[in-house]
Formats: C-alpha cells, sequence, structure tokens
C-alpha cells in the first residue's frame, strides 16, 4: 500500500512572497505562514500557541501568490510535506521542511485584503482551449 503525504493548512503569512525564476523561466514563491491555535495551559489558562510554516509554490500558483498576497494576508494552503538538506555558512549539514503547496486560496481580510475569496490554482486545461487559436 502506499503512502499519503497531504497537509491542509489556513493560517496568516508572516512576510510578504519572495519569487524567483529558475533558469527555464519557472517561477518559484517562498513565504512563511503562521497557524495558531488556542490551549489550556496546566492551570486551566487559555494560551495562544503559534506554529510556523515555510512554503513553497511553483509555476503559475507562485506568480499568482507573488502578484496577490502580502504578510498579514489569510491563506488556505493544501499541498505536501517535503523535506531538503543544504549545507550553512560553517558546512554543517541542515534539513529544512517545507510544505510544497499544490492550491493556494485567499481567505477573508488582512489589512487592506479583500473579502472576496480567490482561488490561485492552476486550472485544468478544458476542452475550450483547444479552440483559442494563439
Amino acid at each position: 500500500m502506499s503512502g499519503v503525504n497531504k497537509v491542509i493548512l489556513i493560517g496568516h503569512l508572516g512576510t510578504d512572497p519572495e519569487v524567483k525564476f529558475t533558469p527555464n523561466g519557472t517561477a518559484i514563491a517562498t513565504f512563511n505562514l503562521a497557524t495558531s491555535e488556542r490551549r489550556k495551559d496546566k492551570d486551566g489558562n487559555f494560551i495562544d500557541h503559534t506554529e510556523w510554516h515555510r512554503i513553497v509554490a511553483f509555476g503559475k500558483v507562485a506568480q499568482n501568490c507573488g502578484q496577490y498576497l502580502k504578510k498579514g494576508k489569510q491563506v488556505y494552503i493544501e499541498g505536501s510535506i517535503s523535506s531538503r538538506q543544504y549545507k550553512d555558512k560553517e558546512g554543517q549539514n541542515r534539513t529544512i521542511f517545507e510544505i510544497k503547496a499544490s492550491q493556494v486560496l485567499f481567505l477573508g481580510k488582512a489589512n487592506s485584503g479583500t473579502s472576496n475569496e480567490e482561488q490561485l490554482e492552476e486550472p485544468e486545461p478544458s476542452e475550450k482551449d483547444d479552440d483559442i487559436p494563439f
């Protein structure tokens, strides 16, 4: 039986997305997302706990993230957990865990954001696309 690697997050952007392009022109957007939950401590008092997630998006989704998302914006992210290794400045091996976003939806308001929900997912090709002459 094969495994499942699926993540669903709803949170607020901690940074504006940073968009870079590969040599072949593919967009890659990275940003941090904060998810928070309220918990009770041992004395019964409510405390807020925040987790930070590194989000990576590719292609059209990445371009839309760079164009429309800003720090503080609330979003829905769907994707998978991915890890990669690199060497830091001191030559030490490091591992970073990221969420590869396959779907990004705008939610609610954030500062000067809009309340309209906007979907940032690359649309499936339709039969009508074949009829476009360019």
